[in-house]
């Protein structure tokens, strides 16, 4: 029986072509997705030395068949889906049949063209273990990541038998794969391994906990097999292994095999083999434990890997190094602004004045002067901003503002004073009160003396 199905078409960025399409027949709430995808392969080139490339890229596209998506989809949207009249051999379609594996927070590629978020799909053959690179089934690797987190997914793809071998007609054979094709002209896969991170990339202070997000699904699990997890810190040049464990599901009284190279972090081993929860916790952040994490997950014939970014935060201590601003007389005085233990590197310092007659206030920044960074043990850094004030530009009721911008800051954060000035009837009267009270003292002492 011919299944007929209709897709919606979300043109929201030239990025990403993404055809949602809903089934009718039976009312289901499966849709399908498809993605602009690039085929990664080895290439002839000198590695960009006499302009060549170790890699070339050949234009793909990646279907997700049966995704299930939002049921509250405009029915204006919904057009009949055709498919190509004519298969093409040099096409490079991988028609990915769901559900095979369930794919957390997969439905999230549905929104993406309308989230302005671009979404990267690449796709190369891949090797199981014990396994030759012309052995059938054909496998490959897909990296599905959307652009500004939500979700980054590394596929395990296993070909399957398509149906034209059982036909009487000639089988299409794909030009650059050698695989035969389906009738459509697509390539028959299903996900057999999965590792994705729901939160690939995240922000946290100094001193707080984390968890990094990883996990994996496999389509066929042998009962009491071994999962392999490790966990590496990638960052400047440099990596280590964080964590290393092996664990199996009927393990009771044997602990699982385990290493860990960074005090308070764990992962937990009977999350990870009975519901693939390969996530790794780690406590009192330091700056040194910013990088790029690499979670391996092996479990039987597949491993592969996700990818996590923690960046590390802390925001500066804004202090100005007078509580108040007096001009005794017309002696100019110097303002510093101290931005304090913050992290990253880069702060942004800005000076403003506004009289009290004005209504909008007045950059000073150019006026002003930056020190050195001051780096603690910590890995923090320190900085500070100095600016001269002059009495006959700051009249009384100026107020002075230090603005600080930095990464870990959502809105700038300001410093301010009010500029003051004495009365000069009033200093002259204290300094003849001070005079006076002078006179007295010596006049008693001498007196005092000739007695």
């Amino acid at each position: 029986m011919h299944r007929v199905s209709s897709y919606i078409v979300r043109r929201c960025s030239v990025m990403l072509t993404l055809l949602v399409f809903l089934s009718l027949i039976y009312g289901l709430e499966g849709a399908d997705v498809v993605l602009s995808c690039s085929l990664i392969e080895e290439g002839g080139g000198m590695g960009g030395m006499m302009g060549g490339s170790m890699f070339k890229r050949t234009p793909s596209t990646l279907v997700f068949r049966d995704l299930v998506g939002n049921a509250d989809l405009s029915p204006e949207l919904v057009t009949p889906y055709n498919p190509p009249e004519t298969p093409n051999a040099d096409d490079l379609i991988f028609e990915l049949m769901l559900p095979t594996i369930q794919i957390p927070n997969a439905d999230l590629l549905l929104h993406a063209d309308c989230n302005e978020q671009e979404v990267v799909c690449e796709i190369s053959r891949y090797v199981p273990r014990d396994a030759d690179l012309d052995s059938l089934p054909a496998h490959f690797i897909g990296s599905v990541q959307l652009d500004g987190g939500g979700i980054s997914l590394t596929l395990v793809l296993q070909t399957l038998h398509s149906e034209t071998t059982l036909s009487h007609t000639q089988p299409l054979v794909q030009s650059t794969l050698n695989l035969t094709l389906s009738q459509a002209g697509t390539l028959l896969t299903e996900v057999v391994f999965v590792v994705f991170s729901r939160v690939p990339s995240i922000v946290a202070p100094i001193g707080s906990d984390v968890l990094l997000d990883c996990g994996f699904r496999q389509k066929v699990s042998v009962p009491g097999q071994e999962v392999a997890l490790e966990w590496r810190l990638q960052h400047r040049g440099n990596g280590r292994k964080i964590l290393d464990m092996k664990a199996r599901e009927e393990e009771t009284d044997t602990a699982p095999e385990l290493f860990v190279d960074r005090e308070g972090t764990s992962a937990e081993a009977d999350l990870l083999v009975r519901d693939g929860n390969a996530s790794l916790t780690m406590q009192r952040l330091k700056v040194t434990d910013e990088g790029t994490y690499i979670c391996t997950v092996g479990s039987g014939e597949f491993q592969t890997q996700q990818i996590v970014q923690l960046h590390i935060t802390q925001p500066p201590d804004v202090t100005l190094s007078e509580e108040k601003l007096i001009f005794q007389d017309s002696t100019p005085q110097k303002l510093s602004c101290h931005c304090q233990r913050y992290y990253p590197l880069d702060v942004q310092v800005e000076w403003f004045s506004q009289a009290p007659s004005a209504e909008e206030p007045v950059s000073l920044t150019k006026e002003s002067s930056l020190s050195s960074h001051r780096q603690h043990s910590d890995g923090t850094y320190s900085l500070s901003s100095y600016l001269t004030l002059r009495p006959d530009e700051h009249p009384a009721g100026t107020v002075v503002t230090c603005r600080v911008s930095h990464f870990s800051l959502e809105t700038p954060r300001d410093v301010s004073l009010t500029a003051e000035k004495t009365e000069p009837r009033k200093a002259f009267w204290t300094v003849i009160l001070m005079l006076a009270i002078s006179v007295v003292f010596l006049y008693q002492a001498f007196r005092g003396a000739e007695n």
